[in-house]
């Protein structure tokens, strides 16, 4: 009686700790406090659409795989890329550059809404200005959400420095993507690149 007592124990702790698993969602993304903390972020702002693309509203209908990189493991062409998105097989990754880990999240945030622009392997001169565009508000809001990142030195963080020349030129083309335009379309990184792709 005690062993079948101590084994239906056993199972209810199982089954709890089965559903508390599972009833977040986000452990499916990253199990990266600072790459959650960031997906948390993006309630309240126009990034509540990339989180749902994350969670698994996207083309490949599963949860992207979210996780901080060394991007030259994969290729010496993008060790210096911020992050990459990353299709295999139906699975879709997100690998941001690890440099970026000691960013604020709301600017891992922000980087991850460009992210998940990206659904597929088709990529496009306007699908990277819709992405860079869609950073830069991002930013904006998370600066208007928390004003001490409005405080932070230029030089303490690449990703941060990156975003505030995104969103100031977003900003002073009146919040459209005519600058960002001719920043994406200038980038070496992006020679060759079709001008469009589905959806863009």
């Amino acid at each position: 009686m005690r062993v079948l007592r101590l084994f239906a124990v056993f199972c209810f702790v199982f089954l709890l700790q089965t559903q508390v698993c599972c009833a977040d969602p986000l452990s499916k993304v990253s199990k990266n406090r600072k790459i959650l903390q960031a997906l948390n972020l993006m309630n309240g702002t126009s990034a509540e659409w990339a989180k749902s693309a994350i969670l698994g509203n996207n083309v490949s209908r599963r949860p992207v795989k979210v996780r901080f990189r060394n991007l030259a493991e994969i290729s010496r062409n993008y060790a210096n890329y911020d992050a990459l998105g990353w299709q295999d097989g139906r699975q879709l990754f997100i690998f941001i550059n690890k440099k970026h880990s000691s960013a604020p999240a709301e600017a891992i945030a922000s980087l991850l809404s460009h992210e998940a622009v990206h659904q597929d392997k088709k990529n496009s001169l306007e699908e990277e200005t819709y992405a860079w565009g869609y950073e830069a508000d991002v930013w904006l809001q998370m600066k208007k959400k928390n004003p001490k990142l409005k405080n932070i030195k230029g030089g303490t963080y690449p990703l941060v420095d990156r975003l505030n020349i995104l969103s100031r030129n977003f900003k002073n083309a009146n919040y459209t993507t005519k600058k960002i335009r001719n920043m994406v379309y200038s980038n070496p990184g992006y020679q060759g690149l079709p001008l469009h792709s589905p959806g863009f």
